[in-house]
């Protein structure tokens, strides 16, 4: 089955089909999109709908996330999304996010989705971004933590200003020279001399 989602009617009516692919006369296959649009998916306004239905109900809020109800639907969503279980919501919560892409109201969902890691990679939804955005600061954090370690190891001493610089520095490239440096450095300030 080929399920498509439609933000609206005329694109819709068109996804219907069918679509034939033939050789000549002789028709080889013929397709018929499964469409959910506007027309034939309700727009949601009830909270437990939600709770015991969170497909039909995403599948909902991205159909109308043209439509006026737009904002509404969502905040009903997110609402109602608090029962599930912590996978779960996440999961629709991003199912939703990939689906409302390029619409208006994504930003309202980004905000709205707060609540809830990633199951579509590569995607750049926000769970993407948080956890990444954390894995960074993970690594910077080591790599800093790598560097202090290196030169007390080596017994050069480290000025507290010295220090506060390695451990907020978040920018890895900068880390990773600093931490080259800190296997030959004489002193601590070696590490922020100039090429």
């Amino acid at each position: 089955m080929l399920l498509v989602l439609c933000k609206n009617r005329p694109t819709a009516s068109w996804a219907a089909g069918p679509f034939e692919c033939s050789v000549r006369t002789w028709a080889t296959q013929s397709t018929r999109p499964f469409v959910l649009s506007p027309d034939n998916v309700p727009e949601i306004t009830d909270e437990s709908v939600v709770a015991r239905q969170p497909a039909l109900a995403t599948l909902s809020a991205i159909v109308h996330s043209e439509s006026a109800n737009a904002v509404a639907i969502l905040e009903l969503l997110a609402r109602g999304m608090r029962s599930f279980d912590k996978a779960t919501a996440k999961y629709w919560c991003e199912w939703l996010e990939v689906g409302l892409e390029n619409t208006p109201v994504l930003e309202t969902w980004r905000e709205l989705e707060k609540m809830v890691a990633t199951y579509f990679p590569g995607r750049g939804t926000l769970f993407e971004e948080t956890y990444l955005e954390g894995k960074a600061e993970g690594k910077a954090e080591g790599k800093a933590e790598s560097i202090l370690s290196v030169l007390e190891k080596r017994g050069i001493g480290i000025p507290q200003d010295t220090r506060d610089r390695i451990t907020t520095c978040t920018d890895l490239d900068t880390l990773t020279l600093w931490f080259d440096r800190s296997l030959t450095a004489t002193t601590a300030e070696d590490l922020f001399a100039e090429a």
